[in-house]
């Protein structure tokens, strides 16, 4: 199936999406990778604030090039979700709506996923300059300086993801596969 969604979530939202289901997502999400999760993780930890309303959003997994002349931000692929799964069911427990990345997720990701009804999309790894084209404004607004991995706020349009994992715990990397094993 094929949907266009606003960000940030309402969760009926999250529950209609099913694994292998392509969506345009516009409105607003967040950047974040390791050192940014890092560091949410210390905030946390220290009893204080996320520099962002985490409950219900997005966070892409993503660390753009700079931006050309007119252009709001750089190349914008994604990155390795893998590297943030150890902070990642404390955010989805905070609330979080869904994460954007590529590859596959661990074991505990998947039941916090579940468990919050949740999401996993995955944008397509070589595509950053067509990601680029969605995205309509950024601006850093936390962790500037971390340069490249300081937290964006994005404002996107039409922004294209598949779902990978569902809220309820389908996977697209495990069932896609199983179509393909010989026996």
């Amino acid at each position: 199936m094929e949907y266009h969604l606003q960000v940030p979530f309402l969760k009926n939202d999250i529950k209609t999406l099913k694994s292998g289901d392509y969506v345009y997502l516009t409105g607003t999400i967040y950047t974040a990778r390791d050192a940014a999760h890092k560091r949410m993780e210390e905030t946390l930890n220290e009893g204080r604030e996320l520099p962002f309303q985490i409950k219900d959003n997005v966070i892409y997994y993503m660390g753009p090039s700079p931006a050309r002349e007119g252009r709001p931000i750089g190349s914008a692929g994604p990155t390795t979700s893998s590297r943030m799964d150890r902070y990642t069911p404390r955010l989805l427990d905070l609330g979080m709506g869904g994460m954007i990345g590529k590859g596959k997720r661990s074991p505990e990701v998947v039941e916090a996923i579940v468990r919050n009804h949740s999401i996993y999309f995955a944008a397509i790894g070589g595509a950053g300059a067509l990601f680029s084209k969605k995205i309509i404004e950024s601006k850093v607004i936390a962790y500037d300086d971390l340069g490249a991995e300081a937290i964006r706020e994005l404002k996107i349009k039409d922004f294209p993801v598949i779902v990978v994992i569902d809220s309820q715990g389908n996977n697209l990397y495990e069932t896609e596969c199983l179509k393909y094993r010989k026996e």
